[in-house]
C-alpha cells in the first residue's frame, strides 16, 4: 500500500515573558539539515519567523508508537555542553513555546480551561520549572507527578493526532483538517532505545555530570467527517473568547460616535445656519461693524501657519499611512491576509507604503505651496526622509539589540539592504514625482482673502487655550479604540492570533469619524473665541490620541505582560514608539483635513465685504 509522506515543519520559539524569539536550532533539539528550508516572505522575516524542516516525518494513516527521533547527551564538565544545557533551562524558565506546522496548519495543544471551555494553543512549551519552594510554574501544573523541587521538567515526547477528511468522488483522497499535540515527559530506562515509560524526565537546577535526553513521538490518525477543509482553522479561532467583547467594543464606539455626530449636527444645522443667515442679511455698514464670533476672523483664518514646512511634511507622511492602512484592512476583510497566509499582512503594508510615495509627495507639496512656502527641494527631501528615517533609525537600533542577543527576529543583512533599496530606489523617486505634480498645480484657492495685518487674538479662557483643547481632543477617539487595541497588543506581544479584521475595519471607520468630529467641534469653539490658529491645533488635537495610546501601552506592559530582562523591555518600548509615531501622523492627518474642509465650507457660504 502506498503511503504519502507528511512533513512537519518547525518555526521559531517565542515566549510571553520575553520579546526575543529564537530559532529552533538555538535550543539544540533534534534537527534535519538535509532538506531545503522553505523561503520566507518579507513579513515573516520582519516578524522573526524562521520555518525549517524537522526530523519528525510520518506516513499518512500509518500510526507510530514511541518512535525515537534522536538522543542528546550533555556533559556539564565541557563548557559548550554546559552552555547548551543552561540555554535550555533558560528556555524552560521563561516558558518558551514550540510552533510546529503541518500542511500550513499550526499544530495545537488543546486543554481545558474554566467553564468547561477548551483552549487550543498554536504552540506548546519546551518544558517547565518547579521552584525551590515546590510551586509548579506554567505547564508543570498539568501533572501532579511534576513535584521535584528546584527541577526542570522536559517535554521530550509528543503524542500527535492528525485529523483528516476523506474526499469522495475526487482523485485527491484525503485532506488534513487538524493536527493536535500533547506534550509528555518520560524518563526512559534506556536513553539509547527509549520505551516511553517511567516517571517524568527532569533536570535538577544544580545538576553536574552527564545528562541525556531522548526525543520521541507517537502519531495516530483520526477521520473527522464534521470539519470541512475550508473551515479547518475555525476550531483554533473559536477557542479564543473574543467575539462578545468585540461587539461590546463596537457598541461602545458607536455610542461615542452618535454623541459626537449629534453635537456636530447641532452646531452645523442650528448655530451655523443661524450665524450664516444673520451675516448674509447684514446690509448696512453699521450692522457689519457688529460682527462677532467666527465671522470676525475671516481675514486671518487662512493665514499660513508657523512651521508650515514641518506641518506639510507630517501631513504628506500621514496621508501615505492613511491610504496604506485603509487598503491593507480592506484586503484583510476580503480574506487575502488571513493567518493562513503567514506574513502577508506585514508584506502588504510595507509594499503599499513604498508604492504610496506619490500621494505623500503630492499632498506635502500642494499644502506647502498653499502655505506660501518656496523651498520645494527641502520640502520634498523632508517628506522622503524625515518620518521614514526616524522609524528606520529606531528599527535599526532594535535590530542591533536583537542581533546582539542572537534572536531569530534580528533581520539578516540582506533583508536590511532590500528594505533600504525599496525605500531609496522606489519610495523616494515616487515621492519626488508626487511633489513635482503638487508644485506644478496652482495653490489651493481660499474662499476669503487674507488681511495684510494679522488680527490680535483676545485673551482666551482656560478651555479655549491650545493645550486643554488638544488634551481633551484625544480622549474620545481613544475611547473608541482602546478595547480593540487590547487585542492588537495581545496578538503582537502575547503571540495570540489576530483574525477579526472585519471588526478592525469597522473600528477604523469609527476612528476616522470620531477624530474628524472631535476636531471640527473644538475648531468651531476656538474660531468663535476669535482664535484663528487652527492648522497646527487641528493636527495636534486628534494626533494627541497617540499620547493616550502610549500611556495605554505602558499600562499594558506593567499590568498584563510578564516580560523580564533589560533587552526585552527596551525592545518593547522601542517598537511601541514606532507604533505611536505612525498613529500620531495617521490621526493628526485625519483631524487636519476634517478641519480644513469645515473651515473652507463655512467661510465659502458667508458674504464678505
Amino acid at each position: 500500500m502506498f503511503y504519502s509522506t507528511i512533513e512537519l515543519f518547525v518555526n521559531r520559539l517565542d515566549s510571553v515573558e520575553s520579546v526575543l524569539p529564537y530559532e529552533y536550532t538555538a535550543f539544540d533539539f533534534c534537527f534535519e539539515n538535509t532538506r531545503k528550508r522553505p523561503s520566507e516572505n518579507l513579513g515573516q522575516v520582519l516578524f522573526g519567523e524562521r520555518i525549517e524542516p524537522s526530523p519528525y516525518e510520518f506516513q499518512f494513516k500509518k500510526a507510530a508508537v514511541c518512535k525515537k527521533v534522536c538522543t542528546k547527551a550533555y556533559d556539564t564538565n565541557i563548557s559548550s555542553d554546559k552552555n547548551k544545557l543552561d540555554f535550555l533551562k533558560k528556555g524552560m524558565l521563561l516558558n518558551y513555546q514550540h510552533h510546529w506546522i503541518v500542511d500550513n496548519m499550526p499544530v495545537t495543544w488543546c486543554y481545558d480551561v474554566e467553564d468547561g471551555q477548551k483552549f487550543c494553543n498554536p504552540g506548546f512549551p519546551i518544558g517547565c520549572y518547579v521552584t525551590e519552594g515546590g510551586r509548579a510554574k506554567d505547564a508543570c501544573v498539568v501533572n501532579s507527578n511534576f513535584n521535584e523541587k528546584d527541577a526542570f521538567y522536559i517535554f521530550n515526547h509528543v503524542d500527535i493526532t492528525i485529523h483528516y477528511h476523506v474526499i469522495e468522488n475526487e482523485q485527491l483522497g484525503a485532506r488534513l483538517v487538524a493536527a493536535k499535540i500533547e506534550p509528555k515527559s518520560y524518563a526512559n530506562s534506556d536513553d539509547e532505545s527509549p520505551d516511553c515509560s517511567g516517571g517524568p524526565k527532569f533536570l535538577k537546577s544544580k545538576h553536574s555530570g552527564i545528562f541525556k535526553i531522548s526525543y520521541t513521538y507517537s502519531v495516530n490518525f483520526v477521520e473527522d467527517k464534521k470539519i470541512r477543509w475550508a473551515s479547518r482553522w475555525d476550531y483554533i479561532l473559536e477557542s479564543m473568547p473574543h467575539t462578545n467583547i468585540q461587539w461590546f467594543s463596537i457598541m461602545n464606539s458607536l455610542v461615542i460616535v452618535l454623541f459626537l455626530s449629534g453635537m456636530v449636527a447641532m452646531i452645523m444645522l442650528r448655530t451655523l445656519h443661524k450665524d450664516i443667515a444673520r451675516y448674509n442679511q447684514m446690509d448696512s455698514v453699521e450692522d457689519a461693524q457688529e460682527e462677532f464670533g467666527w465671522k470676525l476672523v475671516h481675514g486671518d483664518v487662512f493665514r499660513p501657519p508657523r512651521k508650515g514646512m514641518l506641518l506639510s511634511v507630517f501631513l504628506g507622511s500621514g496621508t501615505q499611512i492613511f491610504i496604506m492602512t485603509f487598503v491593507t484592512l480592506f484586503f484583510a476583510c476580503l480574506g487575502f491576509l488571513s493567518p493562513a497566509n503567514r506574513g502577508a499582512l506585514m508584506t502588504c503594508a510595507v509594499v503599499l507604503w513604498v508604492l504610496l510615495g506619490t500621494p505623500a509627495g503630492y499632498v506635502a507639496a500642494r499644502l506647502y505651496k498653499s502655505f506660501g512656502g518656496e523651498k520645494w527641494k527641502t520640502n520634498v527631501l523632508l517628506t522622503s526622509f524625515l518620518c521614514p528615517g526616524v522609524v528606520f533609525a529606531d528599527f535599526f537600533v532594535m535590530n542591533l539589540i536583537l542581533w546582539g542577543e542572537g534572536s531569530s527576529a534580528a533581520m539578516p543583512f540582506g533583508t536590511l539592504v532590500a528594505i533600504l533599496a525599496l525605500w531609496f530606489c522606489i519610495s523616494v523617486p515616487l515621492t519626488f514625482i508626487g511633489a513635482y505634480f503638487g508644485f506644478k498645480r496652482a495653490g489651493i484657492e481660499h474662499p476669503v482673502r487674507t488681511n495684510q495685518i494679522p488680527r490680535q487674538i483676545p485673551e482666551q479662557s482656560f478651555y479655549t487655550k491650545p493645550l486643554p483643547g488638544i488634551v481633551m481632543g484625544g480622549i474620545l477617539p481613544f475611547g473608541c479604540i482602546f478595547i480593540q487595541l487590547f487585542f492588537i497588543l495581545n496578538s503582537i506581544w502575547s503571540h495570540q492570533m489576530y483574525y477579526m479584521f472585519g471588526f478592525l475595519f469597522l473600528v477604523f471607520i469609527i476612528l476616522v469619524i470620531t477624530c474628524s468630529e472631535a476636531t471640527i467641534l473644538l475648531c468651531y469653539f476656538h474660531l468663535c473665541a476669535e482664535d484663528y490658529h487652527w492648522q497646527w491645533r487641528s493636527f495636534l488635537t486628534s494626533g494627541f490620541t497617540a499620547v493616550y495610546f502610549l500611556v495605554y501601552a505602558i499600562h499594558y506592559f506593567f499590568s498584563k505582560l510578564q516580560i523580564t530582562g533589560l533587552a526585552s523591555t527596551i525592545l518593547y518600548f522601542g517598537y511601541t514608539m514606532i507604533m505611536a509615531l505612525i498613529f500620531f501622523l495617521f490621526t493628526g492627518t485625519i483631524g487636519f483635513f476634517a478641519c480644513f474642509w469645515f473651515v473652507t465650507k463655512i467661510y465659502s457660504v458667508v458674504k464678505v465685504d
